[in-house]
């Protein structure tokens, strides 16, 4: 008897520049990054597998290449995915520690993870406090970069700063200089060190609450536009064209891709999750079409807020644009608002009086045309569900998610719906958890078995279905009050 061990492997040739950034196979790639914790609405940090690779092709289609797995050693199952999928990874410890016992798990993470051919960099540490500046901060990161260049020769290492133009302790041993915000000394420390690469290991960090457009803080909302950010970080547009336009910064990485438990910035409790994520749990926020715009090469042509605004009739709104179009034009009911530019890297803004009916922006480009539209729906007459796949295994592991909004009796989709749909399940299969993206819902993620249920939030929630271990078709049924039955099997 012989025991086998199987490994997937790739081959990739990584190179880290300081005047080019990163070079892969020999090309630039601007390292167009997220941080994420695992953690995901209604099943926390306990993640199916199949999760993993639904999140990383959520960011996939946003134009995310790279992935900071912050601020500890991820699960191999995410790995996989990175590596099966296409995006990279920047490995990291947590602590920057030369002690024996963290010496060992940084030993542990490294050897563990150094055959993934997604793995691009790692990090040492994160943010250190005092210790960073200083001499003790400098000896313990040479002892770990003398320890890693023994297990992994073939890949350099970061340590996540959040410091400016600073250069004593760690940043004088780090082989690429990482920056946790304080983007505006990123040029200056270039000047002083351009023998040093870079890289944005936090940027951005925009707080946004998905639907929502103004400040509310009763119930504990921010508005879903790139215009909020606590005063250590910046907005999306504060540092993305800084990054975009110099290619010796390599990019960076938005704190964060999807929002998680805790640090509800800029409220606390019973505020429970975080605002900063491009998206929610997997719904995007207007900033996904700012990053996308920029981020991917497919046309891009994005209109925000929604327009079902009555009672405000005549009353200004302020309508964002996201595109990476030449120009776009703005047209109310058929007539137009004006022709503008789009400034690269940036959006583009119009102050509106609302009327009902439809809003359309039309993007050119180079003789092309592109339209989009927002227009104002009915009440909400029926439920689609939308799941991520429609076979599962039949081993009691595989899972599904399963997206649900509503729509009006014209189908389109009413985003101000709020409706509590109630789930049933029958067959080989069982619900494992529900969420919304509201950032201050106490509705439970986790129900007694028959009594599944969930609030829509600004039209949308999510349900996550896993298989039994047997095979057979599995039907989920959602109910809502006024709402037409819907089936999904």
């Amino acid at each position: 008897m012989a025991d086998t061990l199987e490994t997937r492997f790739g081959v990739r040739q990584i190179e880290i520049s300081a005047s080019q950034g990163l070079l892969l196979n020999g090309k630039p790639v601007k390292v167009q990054g997220v941080n994420c914790h695992q953690d995901h609405a209604g099943v926390g940090s306990a993640l199916p597998d199949e999760l993993q690779y639904y999140r990383i092709r959520l960011l996939k289609e946003l134009g995310v290449n790279a992935y900071r797995a912050s601020h500890n050693p991820p699960t191999p199952e995410l790995l996989d995915a990175c590596d099966s999928l296409g995006m990279l990874v920047m490995d990291e410890t947590r602590l920057l520690n030369s002690s024996p016992e963290y010496v060992s798990q940084f030993e542990r993470l490294v050897r563990r993870d150094r055959n993934h051919p997604s793995m691009f960099m790692w990090s040492i540490g994160n943010e250190e406090g005092w210790v960073q500046t200083n001499n003790t901060g400098k000896r313990i990161a040479q002892t770990m970069l003398a320890f890693l260049q023994k297990l992994d020769p073939t890949r350099t290492a970061t340590y996540a700063a959040d410091l400016a133009n600073v250069f004593s302790g760690i940043n004088e041993v780090i082989p690429v200089r990482g920056f946790n915000y304080r983007h505006e000394g990123v040029v200056d420390y270039h000047r002083d060190h351009p023998g040093q690469p870079i890289v944005g290991t936090e940027m951005g960090s925009t707080v946004t609450t998905r639907g929502i457009y103004e400040k509310d803080t009763v119930r504990a909302y921010v508005p879903d536009q790139d215009i909020t950010a606590p005063w250590w970080a910046s907005t999306a547009e504060a540092w993305w064209p800084l990054c975009a336009e110099n290619p010796w910064f390599m990019g960076g990485f938005v704190w964060t891709g999807l929002d998680y438990r805790g640090e509800p910035t800029p409220y606390q409790w019973p505020n429970i999750n975080s605002h900063f994520g491009i998206m929610d749990m997997g719904f995007p926020k207007n900033i996904y079409y700012y990053y996308q715009s920029w981020w991917k090469k497919e046309d891009v042509l994005h209109i925000s807020p929604h327009w079902n605004w009555q009672g405000k009739e005549g009353q200004p709104i302020d309508v964002w644009v996201n595109s990476n179009a030449d120009e776009v034009e703005l047209f109310l009911n058929g007539k137009s608002l004006g022709k503008k530019a789009m400034p690269r890297n940036k959006h583009l803004q119009w102050e509106v009086p609302y009327q009902p009916g439809v809003l359309e922006a039309t993007g050119y480009y180079a003789g092309r045309e592109v339209r989009t539209k927002v227009e104002t729906t009915g009440p909400a007459y029926q439920m689609v569900l939308v799941p991520d796949r429609t076979t599962l295994r039949a081993d009691g592991a595989a899972a599904a998610v399963v997206n649900v909004h509503v729509v009006d009796a014209q189908g389109r989709e009413v985003p101000t719906a709020n409706d509590l749909i109630r789930f049933s399940i029958k067959g080989p299969g069982r619900i494992i958890g529900v969420g919304n993206g509201d950032p201050s819902s106490h509705e439970p993620d986790k129900c007694p078995e028959g009594a599944w249920q969930r609030r829509l939030f600004n039209g949308k929630c999510q349900l996550i279905l896993q298989s039994a271990d047997s095979a057979g078709e599995i039907v989920l049924e959602a109910v809502g009050e006024g709402l037409k039955r819907r089936k999904l099997r």
